[in-house]
């Protein structure tokens, strides 16, 4: 897939030798990214520190760094694709857009059956980085239907002073919550798990940073209310009016649909019968990202899950470009050297189970 996690495990298989690989993906390069509204923004900060040992956050390359190119710090979605765009010229990739990948399967040689809309394409190793931006996850609630994701542009634009109701306070809802308050419109935040309130180290599970900034200039507009202590239970329509009902008794009623800030699945399409699923309901993998079902069958991307370890970052998932390039490559007697530029850079990590740190401050 033309997404960082595609793209990134592409440049580390361009460091073994000899070895045949390519990219397809049913969209353009970035895709993704183009399909971003215009007020998100990147939650990493991009800086040009390469040359210090301290890699652009979001670079997919460790001779790469968007901030450089891009000469911004937080990225818009189009801006990313352009550096994606670039990074696949400078280096060569060999690439295939607007190309879905229909089915894959196993022939009698055991290789991958690669289907896809121009004709099939047979491989020893499939690396699977669908992302999750096509996946979102709706809540289970009755009246479902009347809401909107906030992956579609609708649930950004609502009517000129609205009142918005967004379920959902994780960095989804809360960045949402930021830029709506900021245009002039009220909103109201339901999430019984409180996130906004939660401090750690990991930003997979804690708001970044950046959010938190944002969420202070938001609460001193008197637009914002952070309901933390319910759940939505249904959504009904009434006179025009979306009525969200909470677990606390209390109603929420808005003119523009209600927003599930709720995240996303993993888009697994055609290799979803490939994968095992852990408890919670996210891909089983290896210690080398890899399925424990199907050989040669490896994930790479935000949905990479180890134990309690969300690789849902570019500067984390990115860690194994490397590692997935030097398992494939060791496995078919290729010569792997040259990825250890890539360990000199601090962009391979081998053992993710080393991350699982808390700061002391």
């Amino acid at each position: 897939m033309l997404s960082p996690a595609g793209i990134g495990a592409a440049l580390a298989l361009q460091s073994v030798d000899s070895i045949t690989y390519g990219v397809i993906d049913r969209g353009g390069i970035g895709q993704t990214y183009m399909d971003w509204n215009p007020w998100t923004r990147f939650l990493t900060p991009s800086f040009t520190g390469n040359a210090f040992g301290a890699i652009d956050l979001n670079a997919i390359h460790p001779e790469t760094s968007p901030a450089l190119l891009l000469q911004t710090d937080y990225p818009s979605g189009e801006a990313y694709a352009h550096y994606l765009r670039k990074v696949t010229e400078l280096f060569k990739l060999p690439v295939v857009e607007d190309t879905a990948v229909e089915a894959v399967s196993l022939n009698d040689n055991n290789e991958f059956v690669i289907t896809t809309a121009r004709g099939e394409l047979t491989a020893n190793n499939v690396v699977w980085a669908g992302g999750e931006f096509s996946s979102p996850n709706t809540p289970e609630i009755p009246g479902a239907e009347h809401g909107i994701h906030s992956s579609q542009a609708q649930a950004w634009e609502p009517a000129e002073q609205s009142e918005v109701t967004v379920i959902g306070g994780y960095e989804s809802g809360i960045d949402m919550a930021c830029s709506l308050t900021s245009r002039g419109h009220t909103v109201t935040v339901l999430d019984p798990k409180s996130p906004w309130e939660v401090v750690g180290s990991d930003p997979s599970l804690t708001l970044s940073p950046r959010t938190r900034q944002r969420l202070r200039i938001a609460q001193k507009t008197d637009r914002l209310t952070l309901v933390g202590d319910a759940s939505a239970t249904s959504i009904t329509v009434d006179g025009g009016q979306y009525v969200v009902t909470a677990s606390n008794g209390n109603t929420y009623q808005t003119q523009h649909p209600p927003v599930f800030a709720t995240g996303y699945h993993p888009h697994l399409g055609p290799v979803a019968h490939m994968f095992e699923s852990r408890d919670d309901g996210w891909p089983l993998l290896n210690s080398d990202d890899e399925s424990t079902i199907q050989p040669g069958l490896f994930l790479s991307g935000p949905a990479v899950r180890h134990k309690n370890l969300h690789l849902c970052f570019i500067y984390k998932f990115r860690q194994r470009f490397a590692h997935i390039a030097h398992v494939i490559g060791t496995r078919g007697g290729y010569d792997t050297t040259a990825l250890k530029a890539w360990k000199s850079a601090g962009m391979w990590v081998e053992d993710v189970s080393c991350c699982d740190k808390s700061c002391v401050c």
